[in-house]
């Protein structure tokens, strides 16, 4: 009969995810793994043949983080591209260091920031209907004026300097929306 493993794919994963949301995927090697799943590092490279094919299934399970953070962010705002923006920003402020492995490291690839915000739900796609039925004149050319200053808001979140209320941030991106609608 087969020893039946005790180590597995998903416990490997799901380590390695947890390490990367709490300390940051810098922090996530086979030995610091290993450690705390309480093995040696011959389980995680009889699972993964090296550790860029574990910080792949990392940034997916990340993506699908993001996704699921931005689904169930709570909020009252109804203009266009505001909700997009208080989660985004939030997300930073939550989740910094998996904000800092998706939108500001290089394992995001060839994937734009346009692909990842835009998800599986597309999330963005839907925010410039909601605009050009709202009658804005060239809702994909202020998406990107109002992007701007969101990923802007998300990094002065994770240096510190961000210190707008919620109510203040609405304000600003109601603004921008105003003036370039």
């Amino acid at each position: 009969m087969a020893r039946k493993e005790l180590i597995t794919k998903d416990k490997i994963g799901e380590t390695a995810f947890a390490l990367a949301k709490k300390e940051g995927i810098e922090n996530v090697t086979a030995r610091k793994l290993a450690a705390q799943i309480g093995c040696s590092t011959q389980p995680i490279f009889r699972v993964y043949a090296n550790m860029s094919e574990l910080y792949a299934e990392i940034y997916q399970k990340a993506i699908s983080n993001f996704g699921n953070y931005y689904e169930n962010y709570k909020s009252e705002v109804d203009t266009p591209f505001l909700h997009l923006g208080l989660a985004y920003i939030n997300y930073a402020r939550d989740e910094s260091k998996l904000f800092q492995f998706l939108f500001q490291s290089e394992y995001r690839g060839d994937r734009g920031l346009f692909e990842l915000l835009n998800g599986k739900t597309a999330a963005v796609s839907r925010e410039i209907n909601r605009a050009a039925a709202a009658g804005c004149q060239n809702p994909s050319s202020l998406f990107m004026k109002i992007w701007i200053f969101i990923h802007g808001c998300a990094c002065m979140v994770l240096t510190g300097d961000y210190d707008l209320t919620e109510e203040e941030t609405i304000e600003l991106l109601e603004d921008i929306y105003k003036n370039c609608s």
